[in-house]
């Protein structure tokens, strides 16, 4: 990041802090797309994933004059909608709902079963992880978090997120191959 656009965000945080809701305006065009795509992947539910992503805006608003590196923005609140996500996602445990497309007019004796069966495994592999868990994955595939900015959100060192990670992925591989 430039010196001149790090300058002019740091501004508009600031101003944001200050209670300029243009500038806190700008701040949440420019990240709430991003926030509510990893609580979604975190909730599995449309209207929850909105309301964690509102409720970080709200924790987002108050603290904001707390944030000391501008350039940690982006993670920053991305974490905050991932806590509120897993916060929500504990609370309202919710049955996982698959939706299939048949269209019984794609051949005689309609669709085979069998057609989209994997995506339909890997949301119930994804389902059986805690929020946690999914926070992590939402946070690294999703929001496409760095080893050193998820080591700065989890609290853990970068090796040993990389190692959590391969874990989760070695268990989602296991129960895909054993479903």
């Amino acid at each position: 990041m430039t010196e001149a656009i790090r300058g002019e965000l740091h501004g508009t945080i600031t101003s944001a802090a200050s209670g300029d809701e243009v500038a806190f305006g700008q701040i949440v065009g420019a990240h709430h797309d991003h926030m509510r795509r990893v609580c979604r992947f975190i909730t599995r539910d449309d209207g929850l994933a909105e309301d964690a992503v509102q409720a970080a805006w709200t924790i987002a608003w108050r603290k904001l004059g707390s944030l000391r590196d501008p350039a940690r923005l982006r993670p920053w609140l991305i974490s905050v909608a991932a806590n509120e996500a897993k916060r929500m996602a504990k609370r309202r445990r919710r049955r996982l709902e698959v939706e299939v497309d048949v269209d019984a007019t794609e051949r005689p004796g309609g669709v085979d079963p069998a057609t989209g069966i994997d995506r339909v495994d890997l949301r119930r592999a994804m389902a059986g992880l805690d929020p946690d868990d999914r926070a992590l994955l939402a946070m690294r595939y999703v929001a496409g978090f760095s080893s050193s900015e998820l080591a700065d959100v989890t609290g853990l060192s970068a090796p040993g997120t990389r190692a959590r990670l391969a874990r989760l992925l070695k268990r989602l591989r296991e129960e895909l191959d054993h479903g």
